[in-house]
């Protein structure tokens, strides 16, 4: 393994060169987790090594799933046809946002986000002095950035609930899953149409995002594209659309944010009330076991999903190192924000889905993650109280 004291030694070329396929390594080989680290070191490969969601083609993914039918159409989960029943009836059109808005990414009196979100002090100290307009550039790039992974994620949340409806064994999780297929191709038509007539900026699929669709899309488990999309990805999604609904002053990105939060909620929701029993009851204990420890590996490689590499080599290859680039994005208030509200969602769905045990907690623990322990899961928050808190905040 190249150490950072060898890293340090090269010259800035080669190091610029060699040093994303190092932390590719390092974050495959992190895992004390044998089956996690089988389970995911293809995609690990395709994702990080050969970076194939940035070649400028269609990816071709494999899915070994089964699907399952059901020719008695039972009415076998309450809580979810309940849940169906409100799906329907919270549909809407994309096409009703107010479009009309005039978006200027650098509009000081409009921010998508605020001048507070990156540290410009410490890049000072770094040597990195920018204008005001540069910074206000700046910071609309990491927004254009961020967009652009809700949008690669909805992309893969559309592709994994049309199979997870394909292979759910309940029925009524079946019909509340042909809505979340509708809502999720309705988020990739707004952020998209966002992306495209308002900030004119589309960022490429992060690496470790990536990593993790690749996984779920050709995972055969259905249990396990349920964890990770509706747990993991939609989760952390949830976080992260509230943190910006709260930091944003671009109306018409609030109210984007704000329909798409409603629908999160429900998809999460869905999440705990397929997984609970499923965990606790159906599986044995190693397999629960190593759903636990993928469940791990992947919030910290979600966690790394924020550290906008796209972003540092557009703006600072030549100027920083990555691992200076990491620091300075991990300090920065606002990315800071955005791991708090993010983790604060994911970690109370899975304790109440059973992947919380004593013997995973001290992991959590180390990465700073149990204190979101004892919040409110996503079948105790509607969308409504979502909005409320985040307006109230």
């Amino acid at each position: 393994m190249i150490t950072d004291k060898v890293l340090d030694n090269l010259p800035q070329e080669i190091r610029r060169r060699v040093e994303p396929y190092v932390e590719a390594v390092q974050l495959m080989t992190a895992t004390n987790n044998a089956k996690v680290l089988r389970s995911m070191a293809p995609s690990g490969v395709r994702g990080l090594i050969l970076q194939r969601g940035k070649q400028g083609v269609p990816t071709l993914m494999p899915s070994h799933h089964k699907v399952h039918f059901d020719w008695t159409y039972p009415n076998d989960q309450p809580e979810m046809r309940e849940l169906y029943t409100r799906a329907k009836e919270q549909q809407w059109n994309g096409d009703d946002l107010p479009w009309h808005i005039d978006v200027d990414p650098e509009n000081p009196e409009k921010q998508i986000l605020s001048k507070q979100f990156m540290d410009f002090e410490a890049l000072r100290s770094a040597g990195i002095r920018l204008t005001d307009l540069e910074e206000r550039r700046l910071n609309s790039s990491v927004a254009s950035w961020m967009l652009s992974q809700f949008l690669h994620g909805e992309q893969g949340a559309l592709f994994a609930a049309a199979q997870v409806t394909e292979a759910v064994q309940f029925f009524d999780g079946k019909l509340y899953g042909s809505t979340q297929v509708v809502d999720e191709g309705r988020h990739v038509e707004v952020f998209h149409r966002y992306l495209d007539t308002k900030m004119n900026k589309l960022y490429q699929i992060n690496d470790n995002l990536f990593v993790i669709i690749d996984a779920l899309i050709q995972d055969s488990r259905w249990d396990v594209k349920f964890l990770g999309m509706q747990i993991m990805v939609e989760g952390l999604a949830l976080g992260a659309f509230g943190t910006m609904y709260q930091m944003t002053k671009e109306p018409l990105l609030k109210e984007l944010l704000k329909m798409v939060i409603q629908d999160e909620a429900r998809h999460v929701h869905y999440g705990v009330l397929a997984l609970r029993d499923h965990f606790r009851y159906e599986l044995s204990e190693s397999e629960r076991r190593e759903r636990e420890d993928w469940a791990f590996e992947v919030a910290l490689l979600m966690r790394n999903r924020f550290l906008s590499f796209e972003v540092y080599e557009e703006w600072f290859e030549h100027k920083l190192t990555r691992k200076e680039w990491a620091a300075f994005v991990t300090a920065s208030p606002g990315f800071a924000l955005f791991r708090q509200v993010m983790f604060k969602r994911l970690v109370p769905n899975l304790r109440d889905i059973g992947l919380m045990s004593d013997r995973i907690k001290p992991h959590y623990d180390r990465a700073g993650l149990m204190e979101y322990f004892g919040g409110a899961s996503a079948s105790q928050l509607s969308g409504d109280q979502m909005i409320a808190e985040l307006d109230a905040a």
